[in-house]
């Protein structure tokens, strides 16, 4: 089968070496896994990340994100049939959706929405299990519930923000307030639900005053959490909640002490990557959220299409996440 790969890590994007097409065996399954022809898939920050640090024995399928149909079925796998329209955001541990075919546990894979291309639906299971994960597990938010609280979301014109600030809106009675420093990101985040939005490259204390929010309950930082560290902890309320997403080289945890804030970091393959009790979870959230967009309560966060499945096309995608100024998400499609 055709594959996009990769064989050495850290080359530039712009080297046509980064990422290349190659021949791949076609996948065999598990007892739990499904087959699935990839109809689009899109890219994610995790995508890039891999590509420049981890360097692999041989050839490796980057991608965790994918609409496709359901190709083949391993022994003890039930919850689809062959021929089922899927989504779903994989396992970083395996072979990954740049290729016809890929192989996935069906325990975190879900039916797709019926309303959306596949290539609107390709655009949404990564970010909307990684912001599922942190409003109702790590902050526990209740479903209908949050009134009189604030979520500050930093960076939300991005991928997960786009999907997050969405699920926040509908599904619980907070404010919100997003994080965003360009005029269409702004603009988009308003678009997604919003009740504000400030601008994350000036100082956030002010800004939040003029509001007539003081201090926040919650914070969920998307990106550049070294950059607005101590001022989101000045801003957080004591007994606040805090949580992240992505790799901060320093980060003082000592700072939250005072306030008694707690610490929720989000990494949404862990349960596919520890064969967790609960794996199924990402099964039954993806079914849920494909009703709520059936039903036009979330919309698809598709941002740009950038064609056909192929290397040139998948390098100039990682070009665009590298330089931070993707707004919603990259998807592509088609073989």
């Amino acid at each position: 089968m055709k594959a996009i790969v990769y064989a050495q890590a850290g080359l530039p994007i712009d080297d046509a070496a980064s990422l290349y097409e190659a021949d791949a065996p076609r996948p065999t399954p598990r007892s739990r896994d499904l087959i699935v022809k990839i109809e689009a898939i899109s890219v994610n920050p995790v995508d890039t990340k891999v590509r420049a640090s981890a360097q692999p024995p041989g050839e490796r399928i980057l991608g965790w994100d994918a609409a496709g149909v359901v190709a083949q079925k391993g022994d003890d796998a039930s919850l689809f049939e062959v021929g089922d329209r899927v989504w779903f955001a994989g396992d970083i541990t395996r072979p990954g959706t740049y290729a016809e075919f890929t192989a996935v546990d069906e325990r975190i894979v879900g039916h797709a929405p019926k309303t959306l291309s596949s290539a609107q639906a390709a655009a949404l299971p990564l970010t909307t299990i990684t912001a599922w994960e942190l409003l109702f597990d790590r902050l526990a938010i209740p479903e209908g519930r949050g009134q009189g609280q604030t979520l500050l979301v930093v960076g939300a014109a991005g991928g997960v923000g786009s999907i997050l600030v969405q699920l926040a809106r509908q599904l619980t009675g907070v404010t919100i307030i997003g994080t965003a420093s360009r005029a269409e990101t702004k603009d988009w985040i308003h678009h997604l639900g919003a009740h504000h939005v400030v601008d994350h490259s000036q100082p956030l204390e002010p800004q939040l005053r003029a509001l007539g929010v003081p201090q926040v309950d919650h914070v969920i930082s998307l990106t550049h959490t070294d950059s607005h560290y101590s001022q989101l902890v000045d801003v957080l309320r004591p007994q606040g909640q805090f949580a992240l997403i992505d790799d901060p080289v320093h980060l003082d945890p000592s700072l939250l002490k005072r306030k008694s804030i707690s610490l929720h970091w989000e990494f949404m393959f862990t349960r596919s990557m520890y064969q967790t009790p609960d794996m199924v979870k990402q099964h039954d959230l993806l079914t849920r959220v494909a009703e709520l967009i059936d039903h036009g309560t979330i919309k698809t966060t598709i941002g740009q299409h950038f064609g056909a499945i192929n290397a040139e096309n998948i390098r100039r995608a990682h070009a665009l996440v590298e330089s931070h100024k993707a707004v919603g998400k990259l998807v592509l499609e088609g073989f």
